[in-house]
């Protein structure tokens, strides 16, 4: 019973954060992406530059993880 409590008060949670960060997963040949994103971009109002800025977001994000010491830690794990 306790299993089934945790798991119930688990599922709220994720909801909860549903709800307050929408989630997009990204899909190519060979990398799936699982995003939580945390801007709002419903302030912007036009469709493309709403895109726009999402794009520009996204290009950023990849770029400051590229500098990052987990970017380096991931790119280590192919060495042999």
């Amino acid at each position: 019973m306790q299993e089934l409590t945790n798991s119930m008060e688990e599922d709220k949670m994720d909801d909860f954060l549903d709800e307050l960060y929408p989630e997009l997963t990204l899909e190519t040949d060979d990398i799936i992406m699982s995003l939580a994103i945390k801007k709002d971009y419903s302030k912007i109002k036009d469709f493309n530059k709403r895109k726009e800025e999402f794009i520009n977001d996204l290009k950023a994000f990849i770029e400051e993880f590229s500098q990052t010491q987990e970017s380096d830690d991931f790119v280590r794990y192919y060495e042999d």
